[in-house]
């Protein structure tokens, strides 16, 4: 215990200071008793206060940890949309490119189509003769140079299928090549005829688109 009056620390059971001599009453002793209940008290009160801070902060660290875990889930959503939205926008342009490829195929396609010869028949003087066309898309054209008098010249193409070309010279035309053209599509072989009269030369030139 202490000296009510020095204040230094002395016996629990001494009945003087040994420091100032002043008299120690029970009184004394009983107020040091409950100077120390009251320290005590105070301790236990700290320590009731430490642990209720502690978890307080528990709880707080608890909170922390749970809204970062919401946040890191909501984020992966984000990214697997993210990563969706990417794969249909991957898949839509693949797919215009897939169209364009497709588009680009046909257009090269058509751009290598042109008219092949498939046939070439010529000719002069006065006379008539047949020669077959294959079935597809045909182009024929015929032209011819009249013998230099005033006959009537002519050169003629009929089909089979109702087409026909033809070219020919009055007695007062004047001595010149002319030419004509015609051209259909037809799914199968045609006959065609080739009548001419008083040429020079002739010619009948057979093309298919292919």
């Amino acid at each position: 215990m202490f000296c009510p009056k020095c204040g230094k620390a002395i016996k629990d059971d001494a009945k003087f200071c040994k420091y100032c001599g002043t008299q120690i009453s029970k009184n004394s002793q009983s107020v040091n008793v409950n100077s120390d209940t009251s320290f005590d008290s105070k301790n236990k009160d700290n320590t009731k206060i430490l642990a209720v801070a502690i978890v307080v902060a528990a709880i707080v660290l608890v909170a922390l940890v749970f809204a970062a875990l919401s946040l890191t889930s909501d984020n992966g959503g984000d990214d697997a949309k993210a990563v969706e939205a990417n794969k249909d926008s991957s898949v839509a342009v693949t797919s215009s490119s897939s169209s364009s490829s497709s588009s680009s195929q046909s257009s090269s396609a058509n751009a290598e189509k042109s008219w092949v010869s498939v046939g070439s028949f010529s000719g002069s003087g006065s006379g008539s003769q047949s020669i077959s066309v294959p079935a597809g898309e045909i182009r024929i054209d015929i032209s011819a140079f009249p013998i230099k008098n005033y006959a009537t010249n002519y050169l003629y193409l009929t089909g089979s299928n109702g087409e026909s070309a033809g070219i020919d010279w009055g007695s007062t035309s004047a001595v010149a090549s002319k030419s004509d053209s015609v051209s259909f599509t037809s799914s199968s072989t045609t006959t065609f005829t080739i009548d001419y009269y008083e040429t020079e030369s002739w010619s009948v030139e057979v093309y298919k688109y292919q």
